[in-house]
């Protein structure tokens, strides 16, 4: 006589791979609410998303916790290039290869956006503008996967990535618009540092942070999503 069990397995490699990508959240966001809080505590000005950008919370002489951010944003943007490069192995569909290549890139610009703060200006705004571009591009590659691959489609994820894709093309094509958004209409990613009196409103960077925040709630939905992916229902047999 043999008895029908039915069991879970978990692809070893895609639960370190997810647990990776988890990691790297926490550790950008907690980099993030560290810098934030510590800013208000120590400035007499109050942190706002409207007219702050993130480059300002990670400059060494002006936030007093920019090393807690930058750390964060380095190490916690390494963890998820870890778990895109994992995800490689684990694909099926071609246009998840670039998706994941261009998500992976994402996070590399960002990592070197904490590894290069503002202090080292050219470096930054460099990583600062492929961080636009290559999320973009992510972007793009990740709706034309769930065109190609209807099964895929999951409501949030693919409505975080239209965010993304919008937050970003504009943060990096709205200055060519001559609105006169920044002074000489010089493109964002060159102008994350102000003085005072700022504006209420600052485009550059509510943009960025509109960019960088559905960037990290589209990698979330994805990895939640993911987990019901590396469960795979077997049957396994044993006698009695």
């Amino acid at each position: 006589m043999t008895v029908t069990r039915s069991s879970i397995t978990i692809k070893k490699g895609s639960v370190l791979a997810t647990k990776f990508g988890f990691l790297g959240l926490f550790g950008l966001l907690l980099g993030m609410v560290v810098a934030i809080v510590g800013f208000n505590c120590s400035e007499p000005e109050t942190f706002n998303f409207l007219n702050y950008t993130l480059s300002e919370l990670g400059t060494y002489g002006h936030s007093t916790y920019a090393v807690v951010l930058n750390g964060g944003l380095f190490f916690g943007s390494l963890s998820v290039v870890f778990y895109c490069l994992s995800s490689l192995q684990n694909v099926t569909s071609f246009w998840e290869y670039p998706f994941f290549i261009f998500l992976a890139f994402t996070f590399l610009a960002l990592a070197c956006v904490g590894l290069f703060p503002v202090n080292v200006y050219h470096l930054h705004i460099l990583g600062l503008k492929w961080f636009f571009y290559f999320g973009s591009l992510s972007a793009i590659f990740y709706l034309v996967f769930v065109v190609a691959n209807r099964s895929a489609f999951r409501l949030l994820p693919v409505l975080l990535a239209l965010m993304v894709l919008t937050s970003m093309m504009t943060f990096l094509y709205a200055p060519q618009l001559s609105l006169g958004l920044t002074d000489g209409d010089r493109p964002f990613y060159q102008e994350m540092v102000l003085q005072f009196p700022r504006p209420t409103l600052w485009w550059p960077a509510l943009l960025e942070w509109l960019g960088l925040g559905s960037l990290l709630g589209w990698v979330g939905a994805l990895l939640l999503s993911q987990l019901s992916f590396t469960r795979v229902p077997v049957t396994e047999k044993q006698p009695s």
